[in-house]
């Protein structure tokens, strides 16, 4: 059970690293916060290291880091990317949500 990216997303956040002159060993953090049109919003960050409890993945060559609390939310989310103009940005796949908003950047569970 695990937080995984598509090639496409990885592509993007390793863009975001080096334009962002991110060390070595950078970080994808996901996290769910309280907000949103249904409840719960997705938040992306970038981080040089992990937390001492954050949950530790390996996607298509980038680390993925979730709070305990957030990853009871994200269990086996997939995040993509599109580059559509209109709907362009991340994508979460997750199937933990009952509902999402129309926009995808918020759920409920």
């Amino acid at each position: 059970m695990a937080i995984t990216l598509t090639q496409k997303a990885a592509d993007k956040i390793k863009a975001v690293f080096e334009a962002q002159k991110m060390p070595p060993g950078s970080c994808l953090r996901l996290a769910v916060k309280g907000g949103g049109c249904s409840g719960f919003s997705y938040h992306l960050d970038v981080t040089d290291k992990p937390a001492e409890d954050d949950e530790v993945f390996q996607s298509n060559g980038v680390r993925v880091v979730c709070d305990p609390k957030s990853y009871l939310y994200l269990i086996d989310t997939q995040v993509d990317y599109n580059d559509d103009l209109l709907k362009g940005g991340f994508v979460f796949n997750n199937p933990n949500a009952k509902r999402s908003c129309s926009c995808g950047a918020s759920f409920a569970t």
